[in-house]
C-alpha cells in the first residue's frame, strides 16, 4: 500500500498553520518538547537527499492523526452552586474581645 506524501505547503495548509510555524513544530518534536494541548507528540516525517538535508514530506495519514489531536472536544458545563452564606457575627473580623486594654 502506497501512502500519499504531502509536502511541507500542503501539510500546512492541511492544518491550517504557516510552514515557519510547522517547521518550528518539527524542531519541538525533534527535542521531544512538542505539546498538543498538554500532551508531548512526536510528528513523524520523512526527509530526503543524501545527507538526510532534502524537502520534508509528510504522510497523509500523520496530518490527519495531527489534526484529530488539535480537535476540541467541549464538556458539558455542570452548574455552578451557589456560596454558601456563613452566619455573621457582630464582630466578625474582631479576633480579640473588645473593651479597653488593662492598664497595669
Amino acid at each position: 500500500m502506497v501512502a500519499k506524501l504531502l509536502s511541507s505547503a500542503e501539510a500546512a495548509e492541511r492544518l491550517g498553520i504557516t510552514r515557519s510555524t510547522l517547521y518550528d513544530w518539527l524542531a519541538q518534536s525533534d527535542r521531544g518538547e512538542f505539546m498538543i494541548r498538554g500532551q508531548l507528540e512526536a510528528i513523524n516525517y520523512f526527509q530526503g537527499g543524501r545527507r538526510g538535508q532534502g524537502r520534508i514530506k509528510f504522510e497523509e495519514r500523520e496530518i490527519n492523526r495531527l489534526l484529530s489531536l488539535m480537535q476540541v472536544q467541549p464538556k458539558e458545563n455542570k452548574p455552578r452552586q451557589s456560596p454558601k452564606q456563613k452566619p455573621k457575627s457582630e464582630f466578625q473580623y474582631i479576633k480579640v474581645k473588645p473593651g479597653r486594654p488593662d492598664d497595669s
